[in-house]
């Protein structure tokens, strides 16, 4: 009898089964198109068993059974939810490895519950290498339960300072809820490294190789990530068809996958500020408007006098970064509230250092600030100084930017959100009038409490 099951042999999820293979466990294996799976039965791997027949699949394993989805988000996870569940038992383990919504989650939960199965939603950050090799893992379900699956997720997650990148997060969607900002996150570092290239390169005119040197010295200091390492290497990568840099051949264009777009709803739903993931995100649905973008191409004219150093522009992005990242972390203490799910930011934090997207250094600070007590990140001394110290800088690069006709909306967002938070009057008393006059929404007074309404016809 194998110790695991895989279902969806795609990239990722062979990958997923590879690495628990590499980890010592026996693993089954079934994907819809059998020749998939075949593939891998060819391979002859030690301790790997694939199955053409579901049936079998499921009969392979030990119980309480567990078994890893690998399958695209959306429908095809509840049609081998409606599958399954016709096979499993009281008490077997289905795990949703996907980037899945977490309200689908939720839902998922509570049907499985009605049979006894108990169901986890898993985000697994990492890529394609990261399943490979180890990646951060974000498991949510019934907490009594962990133990028949914590082994494993730990066993194969990615390892910092000897610490398994996986912890139990909550009930629950709250596994994918964590992974979809965690995604947010990473939009908007992608975003603020875009914005970061474009500077460099068509303000202060390096080239690309100069702006992958630039990366690499940043990569050795406080801005160190994944995201700047894999930037810099995009950057010095040759075109195999022309002479050309790879990335000037390129159509400016970025997909999504549905994981961004999900955060932005997911902010205004709670009522919270993220305008740095949320116009992350925006930036993307620009760059698809090709038409729109060459009817306007040249139209707006723009001169720039001022001149940017790279240190000017490391300070921006230091800051910017760390403004998304306290949004992100701001969006996962709100949710914990509002859903109940106890939330521990510190730990997700730690499990983000190694394995995913995000992993950056910026994650020990943010630890750290946890541990001292933080409950807004930018309030506490570490980010609130870095605020005071890189400001000047952040403005610098947006008016730079902005006069020389780059968008650079998230550069844009971080100044106006810092803006906003310094600001004594945001406009608001003006449009809590607006709001009574046409609609008695009443408004507050600066100089006595409670709610008032006033009789604006005596104005007409």
């Amino acid at each position: 009898m194998n110790d695991i099951g895989v279902i969806g042999l795609g990239v990722m999820g062979k990958n997923i089964a590879l690495n628990m293979l590499s980890r010592g466990y026996k693993v089954s294996g079934f994907n819809r198109t059998f020749k998939v799976t075949k593939d891998l039965i060819d391979k002859n791997i030690e301790n790997f068993s694939g199955y053409e027949k579901i049936e079998d699949f499921v009969s392979s394993l030990k119980s309480p059974r567990k078994i890893f989805l690998m399958v695209p988000a959306g429908n095809p996870v509840d049609e081998t939810i409606e599958v399954l569940v016709k096979l499993l038992e009281k008490g077997d383990i289905i795990m949703d490895g996907g980037n899945s919504y977490f309200e689908d989650t939720n839902r998922r939960f509570e049907y499985l519950n009605k049979f006894g199965i108990n169901y986890f939603g898993v985000g697994v950050s990492g890529g394609e290498e990261g399943a490979l090799k180890g990646p951060s893992i974000m498991p949510s379900g019934d907490k009594d339960s962990y133990h028949h699956i914590g082994k494993i997720l730990e066993d194969i997650s990615a390892k910092k300072e000897g610490q398994p990148c996986c912890s139990y997060i909550g009930p629950k969607g709250s596994g994918h809820y964590v992974k979809m900002v965690h995604n947010g996150i990473e939009y908007a570092d992608m975003q603020l490294l875009a914005e970061t290239y474009l500077l460099l390169k068509y303000v202060c005119r390096y080239s690309n190789k100069e702006i992958a040197n630039i990366l690499d010295d940043w990569n050795n200091g406080e801005v160190q990530s994944y995201l700047v390492e894999i930037t810099s290497k995009v950057l010095k990568e040759k075109d195999s068809l022309t002479e050309n840099d790879l990335v000037d051949v390129i159509l400016d264009v970025a997909g999504n996958k549905g994981t961004g777009r999900w955060t932005s709803i997911e902010a205004l739903k709670q009522e919270f500020n993220a305008s740095l993931l949320t116009a992350a995100y925006q930036a993307r649905i620009m760059s698809n408007n090709l038409n729109l973008r060459k009817e306007f191409n040249g139209v707006i004219d723009s001169k720039n006098n001022m001149d940017l150093s790279v240190e000017t522009i490391h300070k921006a992005y230091s800051l910017a970064k760390s403004i998304a990242f306290a949004q992100g972390f701001g969006l996962y203490n709100d949710a914990s509230k509002k859903y109940e799910w106890n939330l521990n930011l510190k730990e997700i934090a730690s499990i983000f250092r190694a394995g995913c997207i995000i992993q950056a250094k910026l994650l020990q600070e943010i630890m750290d600030c946890y541990d001292n007590g933080a409950n807004e990140l930018l309030a506490y001394p570490t980010f609130k100084n870095k605020v005071i110290e890189n400001n000047k800088s952040l403005k610098d690069v947006v008016i730079s930017g902005l006069s020389s006709n780059l968008a650079l909306p998230v550069y844009t967002s971080a100044l106006v959100y810092l803006t906003q938070l310094s600001s004594d009057l945001l406009g608001a008393n003006l449009i809590q009038g607006q709001r009574d006059y046409f609609g008695a929404h009443t408004y507050q007074r600066v100089d006595r409490e409670g709610f008032e309404h006033h009789d604006w016809s005596n104005n007409e």
